[in-house]
C-alpha cells in the first residue's frame, strides 16, 4: 500500500460492517460497503448516522468532523465495483463457508495484486480462506468485536501462509484507526472464541437444566467478576444464530463433545429469538424502527 490512507473495501453491511465502516470512516478512511440488499445497506447508513450522533454526544475522542463529511467518505452499493482501487478488504459475511468462500472468489480477480484480504470470521480457519484465493499470503484474520467503534483491541490470526508483510499493513490499518492488536496462530476459533463461545454454551446449558435464571448467571459474572456483561447478555449482543454457526464449527472442527450446542440455543434460533437484533432473547430489548 503506497498511500498514506488506505481505501477499504467492506464485504457485509450487517452489525459488524456497519460499525466497521463507521470506524474507518471516523479516521479518514474511504470505505467501499457492499451487501446484496439495498435495503441493509440503508439501515447501515441510518445506523453509521446514528452511531456518529451517539459518540459526538459521548464524547468520543478524535477530530470534530462534521457528520456529512464523514458520511461522504462511505460508499454504499450492491456490487463490487470500486474494489479495483481497494488496499484493503474486511469480510464480515455470515459463518457459512460456501458463502465466504464465493466472496473470495468473486473479489480475487477484481481487486489489486497488493490488496490484503482479512477475514473478520468468528470459527472458519484463515488457512481454509486464503485457499480460496490466488494470494494467500496476503490474507489474514481481523476478529473485531463488537461494537467496532469502541473496542480498541483486535484478535488478528496469521494464517500458514500469512506473510510478514501483511501483518505489518494490518498493523498499520489498526493503528490508523486507533486500535491495537494481539496476533495469534490460526486455529477455528482463535483464542477468543474456543473461550467465549464455551462460557457462552455452558451459560446456556444452567438456565437449560434449571440451575440458574439467565438474569442470575449474569449477575454473578458481573458482580463477582466485575464483567461488565454477562455471558448471556453478550450472546444477546452478538446474536443467538451466530453463537449456534459458530458452537457448530467448533464442534465440527474438533469433534469433542464439549462444544456440543445447547438443545435451548437451537430452540431459542429457532423461535426467532435472536437476542438485541429481534427484540428478545435471554432478555428483552425495544427496537427503534426507522
Amino acid at each position: 500500500m503506497t498511500k498514506s490512507t488506505p481505501t477499504v473495501g467492506v464485504v457485509g453491511a450487517g452489525v459488524m460492517g456497519t460499525g466497521l465502516a463507521q470506524a474507518l470512516a471516523t479516521t479518514g478512511h474511504e470505505v467501499i460497503l457492499v451487501d446484496r440488499s439495498e435495503d441493509v445497506l440503508a439501515s447501515a447508513e441510518r445506523s453509521i448516522e446514528q452511531g456518529l450522533r451517539l459518540a459526538r454526544l459521548l464524547g468520543a475522542k478524535g477530530p470534530r468532523e462534521d457528520r456529512g463529511t464523514v458520511l461522504k467518505r462511505i460508499s454504499c452499493t450492491t456490487d463490487y465495483e470500486g474494489f479495483e482501487r481497494a488496499d484493503f478488504v474486511i469480510e464480515n459475511v455470515t459463518e457459512d463457508w460456501e458463502t465466504k468462500r464465493s466472496v473470495y472468489e468473486r473479489i480475487d480477480p477484481l481487486c489489486p495484486p497488493h490488496c490484503v484480504f482479512a477475514a473478520n470470521t468468528s470459527v472458519i480457519p484463515v488457512t481454509r480462506i486464503a485457499g480460496a484465493t490466488s494470494r494467500p499470503d496476503r490474507v489474514l484474520g481481523m476478529h473485531f468485536m463488537n461494537p467496532v467503534p469502541l473496542k480498541h483491541t483486535v484478535e488478528v490470526i496469521r494464517g500458514h501462509h500469512t506473510s510478514d508483510e501483511t501483518l505489518r499493513a494490518a498493523a498499520r490499518l489498526l493503528a490508523g484507526m486507533g486500535k491495537e492488536q494481539v496476533v495469534v496462530q490460526d486455529s477455528p476459533g482463535f483464542v477468543s472464541n474456543r473461550v467465549l463461545m464455551l462460557t457462552v454454551n455452558e451459560a446456556m446449558y444452567l438456565v437449560h437444566e434449571g440451575v440458574a435464571t439467565a438474569a442470575e448467571v449474569d449477575r454473578i459474572f458481573k458482580t463477582c467478576f466485575g464483567h461488565p456483561m454477562g455471558p448471556l447478555e453478550t450472546a444477546d449482543l452478538i446474536g443467538l444464530d451466530t453463537i449456534l454457526q459458530s458452537v457448530e464449527g467448533l464442534y465440527q472442527a474438533f469433534s469433542d463433545s464439549k462444544y456440543r450446542p445447547c438443545p435451548l440455543l437451537r430452540r431459542m434460533v429457532d423461535a426467532g429469538l435472536l437476542g438485541r437484533k429481534s427484540g428478545e432473547g435471554f432478555f428483552s430489548y425495544a427496537i427503534t424502527r426507522p
